[in-house]
């Protein structure tokens, strides 16, 4: 006779019924996408300014090695230094973070009302922050305001279409659209003569974008070779990339099947970005089409590598200072852009001078009081969002 478990018997379906069902263990937290949210904030709020004064510092006898000054710096045009990823890696994140906010739970229907009033505000309080951070909006001067000029509108942008997209298409559709929107860009680029010029261009001061840019900006445009909104359909693939990232990291598969797929993400991105940009040359100025897969490539390999680390490896305690960026990354950026810290400290009269220790002094405290900042807040759970 089969054995009978206590569950079947009379006692335990009452027992059972009396006693309170068990929660599901909630899954831990997912660390390595704030922690790599930092790490790329730290570059922006003066870890640069750190780390390229250490270097002058040490190499005073033969100086700074000219592919380390390559890649501390931005390219005059073409190419892509390290530093040119910076910029790239912000909307990548911001576009991993969809998938876990907008994830729908079992038997729960989208809020479509609500999701657009958010997307609304989070998009219109990027364009006001980007504006205030180089648009000089606070100097009250229509003489000298810029409407589009800035990372978080480019952030805005690219949110925008992602969100509408993952709400409304299945992951095949936003694939398509995210191809599309880079194949629709390469052949305006390349195929569409710029007026005025004749012929299509891919130079500093000739080219579809930028003359776009002349025509519906004219004076409120930033003055640079940087172009804006026709780059606008890589700004959305570049947060679409993010995207796919991050339904990678909420897949339902083995943390090393995750990371597997991040960096086979990551080179397929980059050999796609190589070879494009035989064609279609890598210019972060324009945003073209194969700068926007080569930074989408090394952005999924820096993942695999954050995510291996901080949460299958466990190693998170290196991880805290930039955790402590990460959590307020929308603060740190505005005040850097609002707050010169390292001239405040430049101009002390103990730190007077221009050698390279005095430079490096100035950027450590300058960098020490702004974290020191954000550490307090992030101490008090004070979190600033939009």
């Amino acid at each position: 006779m089969a054995s009978q478990s206590i569950e079947d018997t009379p006692a335990g379906k009452e027992e059972a019924l009396l006693s309170p069902p068990v929660p599901p263990e909630k899954a831990p937290r997912l660390m390595s996408l704030d922690v790599l949210r930092g790490f790329d904030m730290f570059w922006i709020v003066g870890g640069k300014e750190v780390f390229s004064a250490l270097v002058a510092l040490l190499c005073l006898s033969g100086g700074v090695p000219d592919w380390l000054e390559y890649h501390l710096n931005h390219p005059a045009w073409t190419g892509f230094s390290a530093w040119d990823l910076i910029m790239p890696l912000f909307l990548f994140v911001s576009g991993a973070s969809i998938p876990f906010a907008l994830a729908l739970k079992a038997g729960e229907r989208r809020d479509y009302a609500a999701v657009y009033r958010r997307l609304i505000r989070r998009v219109v309080l990027l364009w006001i922050f980007g504006m205030i951070a180089q648009g000089n909006l606070l100097e009250m001067d229509p003489d000298r305001l810029r409407f589009f000029s800035n990372t978080l509108q480019a952030i805005a942008v690219g949110y925008a279409i992602t969100v509408v997209a993952f709400i409304h298409t299945s992951l095949r559709w936003q694939v398509v659209l995210c191809a599309g929107l880079l194949a629709t860009y390469w052949l305006l680029m390349m195929f569409v003569p710029v007026p005025g010029a004749g012929r299509w261009a891919l130079e500093p001061d000739c080219n579809l974008a930028l003359w776009l840019d002349d025509l519906i900006l004219g004076r409120f445009r930033d003055g640079t070779t940087y172009a804006w909104i026709l780059p606008g359909l890589g700004f959305g693939a570049s947060v679409l990339l993010g995207s796919f990232a991050g339904r990678m990291l909420r897949a339902p598969w083995t943390p090393r099947r995750r990371v597997a797929a991040l960096a086979v993400s990551g080179a397929a991105c980059l050999f796609a970005g190589w070879l494009w940009g035989l064609h279609f040359p890598i210019i972060k100025h324009l945003w073209t089409s194969s700068m926007v897969l080569w930074a989408g490539g090394w952005s999924f390999l820096l993942l695999a590598f954050f995510y291996l680390v901080v949460d299958i490896a466990d190693w998170k305690r290196w991880a805290y200072p930039f955790m402590v960026i990460g959590a307020n990354a929308i603060t740190a950026y505005m005040l850097v852009h609002i707050i010169d810290f390292e001239a405040l400290l430049k101009n002390l009269a103990f730190l007077k001078g221009g050698s390279e220790g005095v430079l490096m002094i100035a950027a450590a405290l300058a960098f020490l009081l702004l974290w020191l900042f954000l550490w307090f807040l992030y101490k008090r759970k004070i979190f600033l969002r939009v």
